[in-house]
């Protein structure tokens, strides 16, 4: 494996909480400069990452639970995407606008909620992808607001019917054209490999393959085969 490509996988965007370090830096369109902070796996804001103002880290003015990862919008706002029930959401934030709170304000309150995103704003848009979209791709309806994004790679679990089933996908989305490409990942199944052990976390394109590139927990970092649909090797 390239040192180009180990780099690409290790700056790729992971979930919350435990990639929280690859979170991408972010400077609102006024050019106020925001920081992430990681609150740790005890306490009453355990597993928790808020957004703050550099000069305000301790008033949060967004607080993300599990499995959530924040991407900019060239546009200069901030996309979240996560996990919720059977449909990945995508919601759209200006940083400029953002309020802040009280952290007691969410002590408690996502495990009573389910909710993955807080903020005392609402979202300039949102919307769903459901994740039981067969495979190949589908034409889907995304706001004005994130269609300066050219490409996300989704990973997610996939519903499997069987334990021979894929049980992971890859949602390639590309909101400037409105489509979403399902590329369920078949080497990934109940029976291949431990689910509750081995995930991916997190993908990206390499430019200069095109080729989907990623790492497994505990396992490696892979590259797909050409089409994106199959494991090619690992790195």
């Amino acid at each position: 494996m390239s040192e180009t490509t180990q780099q690409l996988i290790s700056r790729a965007i992971g979930p919350t909480p435990w990639y929280w370090q690859t979170f991408p830096s972010l400077t609102s369109n006024s050019g106020q400069r925001f920081i992430w902070r990681n609150h740790g796996d005890a306490g009453e804001l355990a597993y928790l990452v808020t957004l703050a103002l550099e000069q305000e880290p301790n008033r949060p003015r967004l607080a993300l639970n599990t499995y959530c990862r924040p991407f900019v919008v060239p546009s200069g706002n901030l996309g979240i995407w996560c996990p919720e029930g059977r449909n990945l959401r995508f919601a759209c934030f200006n940083p400029d606008t953002l309020k802040k709170f009280d952290y007691m304000e969410i002590v408690g309150w996502f495990k009573q909620s389910g909710e993955r995103i807080f903020a005392a704003t609402e979202p300039l848009a949102e919307f769903e992808i459901p994740i039981t979209l067969e495979a190949g791709t589908h034409k889907i309806e995304v706001p004005e607001e994130m269609r300066s994004v050219d490409e996300l790679l989704i990973p997610t679990s996939y519903p499997a019917k069987t334990k021979d089933d894929a049980a992971m996908a890859i949602f390639a989305v590309y909101p400037q054209a409105g489509l979403v490409d399902v590329l369920p990942q078949k080497w990934v199944s109940a029976n291949t490999h431990d689910l509750g052990s081995n995930w991916v976390p997190r993908v990206a394109r390499d430019p200069d393959t095109h080729r989907i590139v990623g790492e497994m927990t505990r396992v490696g970092m892979f590259e797909l085969s050409e089409d994106g649909k199959e494991f090619g090797r690992w790195l």
